[in-house]
C-alpha cells in the first residue's frame, strides 16, 4: 500500500467568543497520496479555509487545534516547532490563496515575490532564481514572462495575478499544493484554464494537491477524491465517480441538485435549492448539523452519528443503508 503524503485524523478547531466557544472545525479525516487531488468541498463558512491553514499552521493565535495525528510525509506537524514549519512553507508544501490581489504585497514587484521562496530555501544565486521565475511564468501562460518581474500586482489582471500566485507556490516543487478556491471571482474562460493548469502540473511534478471550493462543477473535473464538509464535519467522502453517481447523504444530494446535470436536468428546468441557514457552531453542538435543513430528519438525527458506509466511500447520516431514493425521499 502506497504511504499517505499527508493524514489528518480528529482536527478540531475551537475560537474563543464572547458568547461561547465555537466549533469551528470537529473531528476531521482525511489521507493524501502523492500524486492524488482532494477536493474539499461545502458552503462558505463551513470551515474549508480553516482545515487548510490548519495542517499549514497559519491560524490566529486564538484558535485552539488539537488532533490525534497531522502528519506530513515524515513530520509530526503537531510537534513541529516555527523554525521546522518555515522550512516546510515554501518549500515542501505551497498554498495558493483565495484572494491574489490581497495575498500578493503591493510594495515589491512581481520578480521579488517570486525569487523570495527559492533564494530562501534553496542555495541558488539571484539570476538562478530569476531564471526560474520567468520559467515558471511562462509555464502557466504568462506572455512577456521577462518584462512581468519588473511590474507590480495592481499592474496585472485577476487572471494574471493568479497565474503569478500559481507559479510562485510551484517555485520550490512543493509535494502538496492547497489550492484554496483559485478561481474566485474569475471569468468562466480563465477558471478553466487555470484548473486545466493546476491538473496538469500536478501530474507532471507528482505533486498531491487539496481543492478547496464550493463548486462541484470544479470538481467533477479535476478531483480524484471528495471531503463534503457541512457545519465543521465531514459528512461525506469518498472517490468522486462514487460521490458523483451515487450520493449518500442529503446535504451532497442537495448540492448536487443545485447545479444542471446533463442527461438529468431538462432544459429551462429550475435548479435545485437547500431551504435554510448553517446553524450556530457556538456552544455545545449536538447530533446531525443539517437536521435543521433536512426533509428527512427524524429523533434518531440529534444524537450523535457515526460515518458509515465502507472505508472508501463514509458518510454521517442515520440512513446506513443509503435508503434515500434518487429524488432525495425515504425509500
Amino acid at each position: 500500500m502506497t504511504k499517505s503524503l499527508l493524514s489528518v485524523k480528529n482536527l478540531t478547531l475551537d475560537i474563543p467568543t464572547g458568547s461561547g466557544t465555537l466549533h469551528a472545525v470537529r473531528g476531521i479525516d482525511f489521507d493524501l497520496k502523492r500524486g492524488e487531488t482532494l477536493s474539499i468541498v461545502g458552503e462558505s463558512g463551513s470551515g474549508k479555509s480553516l482545515t487548510s491553514l490548519a495542517v499549514m499552521a497559519l491560524l490566529g493565535k486564538s484558535i485552539k487545534r488539537s488532533a490525534d495525528e497531522i502528519r506530513f510525509d515524515d513530520v509530526d506537524l503537531l510537534s513541529a516547532n516555527k523554525r521546522v514549519m518555515r522550512d516546510l512553507r515554501g518549500n515542501r508544501m505551497a498554498m495558493i490563496f483565495q484572494e491574489p490581489m490581497t495575498s500578493l504585497n503591493p510594495a515589491y514587484t512581481i520578480g521579488d515575490q517570486l525569487m523570495e521562496a527559492l533564494l530562501l530555501h534553496r542555495k541558488v544565486s539571484r539570476s538562478e532564481a530569476r531564471a526560474r521565475a520567468v520559467e515558471l511564468l511562462e509555464k502557466v501562460g504568462i506572455t512577456a514572462a521577462e518584462s512581468r518581474l519588473s511590474q507590480y500586482p495592481h499592474q496585472l489582471s485577476g487572471g494574471l495575478r493568479q497565474r503569478v500566485m500559481i507559479a510562485m507556490s510551484l517555485m520550490c516543487e512543493p509535494d502538496l499544493l492547497i489550492a484554496d478556491e483559485p478561481t474566485t471571482a474569475l471569468d468562466v474562460t480563465i477558471q478553466a484554464q487555470i484548473l486545466r493548469l493546476l491538473v496538469d502540473l500536478t501530474r507532471e511534478m507528482n505533486m498531491a494537491m487539496i481543492l478547496i471550493t464550493h463548486d462541484l462543477g470544479v470538481v467533477a473535473r479535476v478531483a480524484d477524491k471528495v471531503a463534503v464538509m457541512y457545519a465543521g464535519e465531514l459528512v461525506e467522502t469518498g472517490p468522486a465517480t462514487e460521490v458523483f453517481a451515487a450520493p449518500s447523504h442529503p446535504y451532497t444530494r442537495g448540492l448536487l441538485r443545485c447545479i444542471p446535470q446533463p442527461g438529468k436536468t431538462a432544459r429551462g428546468a429550475p435548479l435545485g435549492t437547500i431551504a435554510g441557514i448553517v446553524p450556530s457552531l457556538v456552544g455545545e453542538v449536538t447530533g446531525c448539523a443539517f437536521r435543521t435543513r433536512c426533509p428527512h430528519a427524524k429523533a434518531a438525527c440529534r444524537e450523535q452519528i457515526p460515518m458509515r458506509g465502507d472505508p472508501s466511500h463514509e458518510f454521517r447520516c442515520v440512513f446506513a443503508d443509503g435508503a434515500l431514493s434518487e429524488e432525495g425521499e425515504v425509500a
